[in-house]
């Protein structure tokens, strides 16, 4: 399984009828600082979720981070969010 689908694996089961964007953005920092050659450093995910109702931007922030775990987010260089309350 690649990157992607562990990021979007993870997210999709911690956050009940989301809606979950995941997106590569390596390319657009390739030779760039933290471009580690693997074409997976950068990355830009979207989540639309009930959960972040009652949560500050940086609660919501921690879940994101906390649901990804150490696994995940060890090998990234750059995760860009965009947290969205399910109103």
């Amino acid at each position: 399984m690649g990157l992607e689908s562990e990021i979007y694996a993870a997210l999709d089961s911690a956050f009940e009828n989301a809606t979950v964007n995941v997106t590569n953005e390596s390319h657009l920092h390739a030779g760039h600082a933290g471009d580690d050659g693997s074409g997976e450093s950068h990355w830009h995910v979207s989540i639309t979720a009930k959960e972040f109702n009652e949560m500050s931007r940086v609660a919501r922030h921690r879940a994101v981070h906390g649901a990804l775990g150490p696994a995940i987010m060890d090998r990234l260089h750059a995760l860009a969010l965009d947290l969205k309350a399910l109103e």
